[in-house]
């Protein structure tokens, strides 16, 4: 029997090509985006369409009921939307702040709350969390985006244990530097928040950090972390995290050995290869 498939965030990016992997593994994959439009193509490929907005509760649980309705069973969920809302904390206003915790948490654990009772039902699932690198460190002007990260690294943990006596397995994705609109929409919002504050010469600075590293060799396909993902559903038994892709690696094993002083100078100086 084929599994069944949400991705989240396909409209572009990671999650289109993850719905791409998906599809050529034989899975039935209904793709969930604000931008239905965007998704078309997805829709000739095979993809059963579901509009899904993460900060409208009715519209994350309009999204799941119709999977119920329409297979009435859910194997695989895969958590990718987000974005990067960039800025010095205290330039950001605590409505965008709120927004950023809505898109890249609340929705995504409001998704695992309706997706459990079908997974449990069934004795098997598997919950995948994309969270970034940048869950594990933090840098300038990413406070809340790096905040969120780093709670749904928590918050997969805690869910791993929890749901492991369900046949229930959760996977954590830690995507580096990938060629997305991510690096765009946090550019552009710390430039706008922060580019004519008290912070401006460091924000601009960093915003052009940000925009070199994308525009370097560094960056990869976003179809190398929907292989990872899909690699992953494949597993018999999967790992609990995956870093993949642009950097990945490196930047975590500098992280582990680093001391916090001097990783905290190379986040000033170095262009940020995540996101």
């Amino acid at each position: 029997m084929s599994k069944t498939a949400l991705v989240t965030g396909a409209s572009s990016g990671i999650g289109e090509a993850t719905v791409r992997a998906l599809l050529a593994d034989g899975c039935k994959v209904f793709a969930a985006a604000r931008r239905l439009d965007k998704m078309a193509p997805l829709g000739a490929a095979g993809a059963t369409l579901l509009s899904l907005d993460l900060t409208d509760d009715a519209s994350i649980v309009a999204a799941v009921e119709a999977i119920k309705a329409t297979t009435g069973r859910l194997d695989v969920l895969v958590n990718n939307a987000g974005y990067g809302s960039y800025g010095a904390l205290e330039d950001v206003p605590l409505a965008e702040a709120r927004r950023q915790c809505e898109v890249n948490l609340f929705g995504l654990a409001r998704l695992c709350q309706l997706a459990l009772p079908m997974m449990r039902a069934q004795k098997s699932g598997r919950i995948v969390n994309v969270t970034s690198i940048g869950g594990q460190f933090g840098e300038p002007f990413g406070a809340w985006y790096h905040a969120t990260k780093f709670a749904v690294e928590g918050l997969s943990d805690c869910l791993r244990m929890e749901t492991a006596p369900f046949g229930i397995d959760v996977i954590v994705i830690e995507p580096g530097a990938i060629r997305t609109e991510w690096s765009g929409i946090a550019s552009d919002g710390l430039t706008r928040r922060s580019g004519a504050t008290a912070y401006a010469p460091y924000a601009r600075r960093h915003a052009k950090l940000i925009d070199s590293a994308y525009a370097s060799r560094l960056p990869s396909g976003p179809e190398v972390v929907a292989r990872t993902i899909a690699k992953a559903v494949r597993a018999a038994r999967p790992r609990t995290r995956y870093a993949t892709g642009g950097g990945a690696r490196i930047v975590l094993f500098l992280r582990r050995v680093l001391s916090d002083r001097t990783f905290d100078r190379i986040m000033w100086r170095a262009p940020q290869p995540f996101g």
